[in-house]
Order: C-alpha cells, then sequence, then structure tokens
C-alpha cells in the first residue's frame, strides 16, 4: 500500500505543474472592485480556484454601485485595482472625466455585449427585417430596421431615449457605432455639454447595468446596450428583444480591462506580476477544452456576492448560446471569449479604437495627430508587464509560449471590413484615416461649437 501511494505521488509530480516560488510580493492583501456582469468572471474564478493564494495574495472582491463609484475607489486607494470599462484607464489619463493616471496590464475579455430594444419597439421594427427560410430574423440586424420607428416618434412627439451604462463604456460606443452604422445620429459631446446628445436623433443616457431590465420595463427607455446577463434577462422577464449582438457588430472586438493606477504599478511591481499571473490562469480555465469549465463558471457567477443572476440566465449566454426572441436560440461559441484569440493581450490597437471613439462623438473637442493617439495608447495599455507575467506562467507549466503573442508590436493586423457591421475596416496605426472613412461623427479639423459641427 505504501508502495503505491509513493509511485501514485512520484507520478502526479511528474505530471502536474511544478509550483514556482512566489514572487517578493510588495502587498499582499488586496481589494478588487467589479460589477455584476459576467465578464467580471477572471476575478471570480482566480479567486474560486485559488490562483492568488498561490501567488501569495490575499484577495477580497467587493461589489461595487455602478462605473464612477468603481473608478473613484481605485483612484483614492480605497481599491487596489478593479474590473474596468476599456474607456475608463484612457479617459481618465487624458483628463476626460476624473483625471487620473490609470493603466491596465491585462484585458478581461472580447464580445460579450448586446443591444436590447422593447417589445413595442420591436413589433415596430420587425416588418422592416428581412427573414430567414425559417420565418425567423436575418442577423446581424442594421439599425436601419429602428430607424423608421424613430421617425414615427419624433412625429408623434415623443423623445426615443436608449441606455448605455457610463460615457466612456464599450456600450456607449458600440450603441452609437450601431446606430451611425443604420443612419441614425447618437448625438455628440461638446466641452459646454457633456450630455452627449447634441444633435442626436436618439437620446442615449447612463443607467447601471443591473437596473437596465428595470428602467426598460418601466418604458424610461426604449432600449439599451450593455454585458450579460442583463439582455437575457430581458427575454426571460418577457419585456424585450436583443436584436444584435456586439460579435455581430464587430467580431471578437475588446471588452473590459483590469485596471490600477500608474502608482500602484510602479510601487508593488511584483505584485503587479503576482496578480496578472493569477488572471491569466483564470482566463485559461474559462476557455480551456473548447469552454468545458463554462457550466461550473455559470454556478459561481451566479451566487449573490458575484452577479447574482439565475444560473439560466447566465447560462443562455455563457455557455455558447444567445437567445433573441423567445425560443430564438442561435449557436455563439464565441460570445464570451476570456483567453482564445490573445483575448488577455492589452493591444494598443484595442486603445486607440476607444480614443478615436472619443474623438469621434466630441468627448476628445479638438484633432489629434496620429502620434497621440499612439502615445496615449502605450501610456496606459501595458503589453510589457502582461508578457513578463505570461512568461512566469508558462515557467510555472500552466500554459505554453504558443499561447502569446511575443513577437507583436502591439498593433493587431487590421480588422478586415467583413468583420464589421458597416464593411468599414480599422487599422489602429492610422487613426485619422480611420475616422475620415466613418460617415458620421466629427474628422479633421472638425469640433462641436455650441450645436453645430465646424471646421
Amino acid at each position: 500500500m505504501k508502495t503505491t501511494l509513493t509511485a501514485l505521488l512520484a507520478t502526479t509530480l511528474l505530471s502536474a505543474p511544478a509550483f514556482a516560488d512566489w514572487l517578493d510580493v510588495e502587498k499582499d492583501e488586496l481589494t478588487f472592485g467589479f460589477i455584476k456582469l459576467t465578464d467580471m468572471a477572471p476575478l471570480a474564478i482566480a479567486y474560486e480556484n485559488g490562483y492568488f493564494e498561490d501567488e501569495g495574495l490575499f484577495v477580497t472582491l467587493e461589489a461595487q454601485a455602478n462605473w464612477k463609484v468603481l473608478l473613484d475607489g481605485v483612484i483614492d486607494g480605497q481599491l487596489d485595482g478593479a474590473h474596468m470599462l476599456a474607456g475608463q484607464p484612457l479617459a481618465a489619463t487624458i483628463g476626460f472625466g476624473t483625471e487620473a493616471h490609470i493603466i491596465t496590464p491585462f484585458s478581461m475579455d472580447l464580445n460579450g455585449n448586446g443591444i436590447t430594444v422593447s417589445n413595442e419597439v420591436w413589433e415596430m421594427m420587425k416588418p422592416n427585417i428581412p427573414t430567414n427560410a425559417d420565418g425567423l430574423p436575418q442577423h446581424p440586424i442594421s439599425a436601419a430596421a429602428m430607424k423608421p420607428v424613430v421617425e414615427q416618434f419624433r412625429n408623434e412627439g415623443k423623445p426615443f431615449n436608449m441606455g448605455m451604462v457610463f460615457p466612456v463604456s464599450t456600450h456607449n460606443y458600440e450603441l452609437r457605432y450601431w446606430l451611425a452604422a443604420g443612419g441614425l445620429h447618437p448625438g455628440y459631446y461638446s466641452p459646454d455639454n457633456i450630455s452627449g446628445q447634441i444633435n442626436a436623433d436618439v437620446l442615449l443616457s447612463v443607467t447601471p447595468p443591473p437596473q437596465m431590465p428595470a428602467t426598460l420595463e418601466a418604458g424610461t427607455i426604449s432600449g439599451y446596450c450593455v454585458g450579460e446577463p442583463w439582455n437575457q434577462q430581458a427575454v426571460f422577464k418577457g419585456i424585450g428583444v436583443p436584436v444584435i449582438t456586439d460579435y455581430e457588430l464587430w467580431k471578437n472586438n475588446p471588452e473590459k480591462v483590469f485596471g490600477i493606477t500608474a502608482e500602484f504599478a510602479e510601487e508593488n511591481p511584483n505584485t503587479t506580476l503576482a496578480i496578472v499571473k493569477a488572471l491569466i490562469r483564470a482566463a485559461i480555465w474559462l476557455d480551456e477544452n473548447d469552454n468545458a469549465n463554462r457550466e461550473e463558471a455559470v454556478e459561481i457567477l451566479s451566487r449573490s456576492e458575484y452577479v447574482g443572476a439565475d444560473e439560466e440566465v447566465i447560462a443562455n449566454s455563457m455557455t455558447g448560446t444567445f437567445e433573441y426572441e423567445k425560443g430564438d436560440t442561435r449557436e455563439v461559441p464565441d460570445f464570451n471569449v476570456f483567453f482564445r484569440y490573445n483575448a488577455t493581450y492589452p493591444f494598443y490597437s484595442d486603445a486607440v479604437w476607444y480614443l478615436t471613439q472619443m474623438r469621434r462623438w466630441g468627448q476628445i473637442a479638438d484633432p489629434k495627430p496620429d502620434s497621440w493617439f499612439d502615445e496615449v495608447a502605450k501610456s496606459v495599455y501595458k503589453p510589457e508587464i502582461y508578457l513578463e507575467a505570461a512568461r512566469l506562467v508558462i515557467e510555472d507549466g500552466y500554459a505554453s509560449e504558443a499561447d502569446f503573442p511575443f513577437d507583436s508590436d502591439g498593433y493587431k493586423a487590421p480588422t478586415p471590413a467583413g468583420d464589421i457591421i458597416d464593411g468599414i475596416p480599422f487599422d489602429g496605426r492610422t487613426p485619422n484615416a480611420y475616422l475620415d472613412s466613418l460617415p458620421i461623427g466629427l474628422k479633421g479639423e472638425q469640433k462641436v461649437v455650441g450645436n453645430e459641427v465646424q471646421g
């Protein structure tokens, strides 16, 4: 019996990854913030699977009331880091809103959002949407199908309101992108008017993610753009219909990031590496073996301390499908991506896209040269930290060299026209040429003065 156990132990030690020595972390007790969305999953999994502890970190995860509270918590040091909107570190660093130098050494995920409309709006849109042979709507659905609905609202003297989660959220920019691609103007920002509703056909306003379904049901908004599970919640409650996912809008688009202050990273370099190591392992676990761990992840996320929605609702999108109208469930295996396609690498080109959208809609009021976009991206996105952590994960035996883009210059290959709903390609190396190619939005020397675009 003793011999058998010794042999079994020896076999286990040979087949399992070697446990590396802990980094000499500067700070081992940490508090991270998050919003109740399924894409906070890497934090929950790193905690529940013991990956933080493996790095000598004792982490507390705390849900935050909204994105502003979360950002303020990181800036003032109440939080050591957080699950953030990708636009938040960029906006804070350039001084749009709260000013602070926030960086990201880790991208949380790709895709994961949807645009939902009320049942009333859906019924008005349906005559404008072609159908498949099975009678179901053809996807992706263009906002052009909603344009006559918005016009009818206007003719009846009613504003057409939609919700998004924060002015510098992916959701704001994705909703604006979808509307503009369908010929609807989502409105401009200016230094004197930060409502984002200047010259808007559709009025966008902020609603915290978990409150989206209730706000839709109350009739305050006619639709929204949000992450999961709050689109699927509208389906389960029978109050709305998701019309498009962001995967259909822009295939494998970047979503959330993990944000820390530049000061934290400078004062705690080993701690930062240890955090990123744990998050990389969590992302690998979430995607490995063709998403084999997703059902377990759904159970974890459904707990009240994390997302707190029903398992069935979270599973509807997290396990490779997405339900549009009730009963219209389609395969979308890449709706949530946490590690595939280099999802965790903080690409400069992702940062540049967010900056182009800030410029497009007037959050960046004045024109900027291409070099400015590159400089800001490199001041916020930190692939050098990510790759150093990745190298350590490989040395620990949890990943292989081929899993990471060590030869990247930080810019993705241009996104082809076929991967974006309006058929306009994106190259992060030429942001101004990209802005010039978009039919709606600021370009060149243009700026918003009062209610007019000048230049």
